[in-house]
C-alpha cells in the first residue's frame, strides 16, 4: 500500500503531499521537504495513518463475526508497534475476550480495547458544530468540564433538545463558556419580577439583558417601559423590594 502525508507551508494555504520514504511522522510534525521550488519547511497536516485504517477494517469485521454489540471509533498504534489500541462506544458492557484473542493472532502485539463516551468520540473524529466551526472539542478543548441544563437556563437559550446539543448528543461544550459572567450579573441585578425604586418613581423589572447589564422596568405610576443600565441605578441609590406574581 502507496502512503502519503499532507504538508502545508503556510497557515491555511494548500496542502501538497508527499511519499514519507519509510519514515514514521505523527501529525503537527514538522519536515523539510523537496519542492518544484526548492528545499521547504512545513507542518504535517494529514498524517500516514495507512496501518491504523487497515486495523480498523480488520477490527470491524471481527466485531460483526462476533456479534458484538460496539461501535468502534477509532485506533492507535504506540509509537514503538508493541500496541494496538481500539476505541470503541457501547451501551454498556461488552465482552470481548474473544476478540481480543482474534486480534492478537493478527498483528502478532498487544491489543488492548478502550470503551469511550460519546463526548470522547465527537473529540476524536472532530466535525462541523452548529455553529459552522469545527468542534471545540477537537481543536482546543483539553478536559471536558460539567455542562448542566441550568447554564442553558441562566443565559435565556432555548431548551429544544437539538437547539443546546452538540455532534455527541450532549449539551455543547461552550454553554460553559459565559457561564461565570452570567452568574456573576444574576448575583448583582434584580429578578424579573422584582419591585425596585428609581429616580423616577417604584419599578417592576420586566426584562434583563444580564450581559450588558441592562434591565427594562415598568414604572408603576406612569405605566409607562424605560431601559436603565445597571449602573444608572447605582447611581440613583436603587433599591430593591419583595418580588411580586
Amino acid at each position: 500500500m502507496y502512503n502519503v502525508i499532507g504538508v502545508r507551508f503556510k497557515k491555511a494555504g494548500k496542502i501538497y503531499y508527499f511519499d514519507p520514504n519509510g519514515f514514521h511522522i505523527e501529525h503537527d510534525s514538522c519536515v523539510i521537504v523537496e519542492t518544484v521550488r526548492g528545499v521547504e519547511y512545513g507542518q504535517v497536516v494529514i498524517a500516514n495513518k495507512q496501518e491504523a485504517l487497515s486495523a480498523f477494517d480488520i477490527c470491524q469485521k471481527k466485531v460483526i463475526e462476533h456479534g458484538l454489540d460496539m461501535k468502534l471509533v477509532d485506533v492507535e498504534f504506540t509509537f514503538d508497534r508493541n500496541k494496538v489500541i481500539f476505541y470503541f462506544t457501547a451501551d454498556g458492557r461488552v465482552d470481548f475476550r474473544e476478540l481480543v484473542k482474534d486480534l492478537a493472532s493478527i498483528f502478532k502485539t498487544r491489543i488492548e480495547l478502550r470503551q469511550i463516551g460519546v463526548r470522547d468520540e465527537a473529540k476524536m473524529l472532530g466535525g462541523i458544530g452548529p455553529c459552522g466551526r469545527m468542534l471545540c472539542c477537537s481543536t482546543f478543548l483539553g478536559d471536558f468540564e460539567p455542562v448542566s441544563i441550568k447554564m442553558a437556563k441562566d443565559q435565556n437559550l432555548s431548551l429544544n433538545p437539538t437547539k443546546i446539543s452538540g455532534l455527541c448528543g450532549r449539551l455543547m461544550c461552550c454553554l460553559k463558556y459565559e457561564n461565570d459572567e452570567y452568574e456573576t450579573a444574576k448575583e448583582q441585578l434584580p429578578d424579573i419580577g422584582e419591585m425596585i425604586t428609581t429616580a423616577n418613581g417604584p419599578a417592576k423589572v420586566v426584562g434583563l439583558n444580564i450581559l450588558e447589564r441592562v434591565l427594562q422596568v415598568e414604572l408603576i405610576n406612569r405605566e409607562k417601559v424605560i431601559e436603565y443600565t445597571w449602573e444608572e441605578l447605582l447611581e440613583e441609590g436603587v433599591v430593591s423590594a419583595q418580588t411580586t406574581d
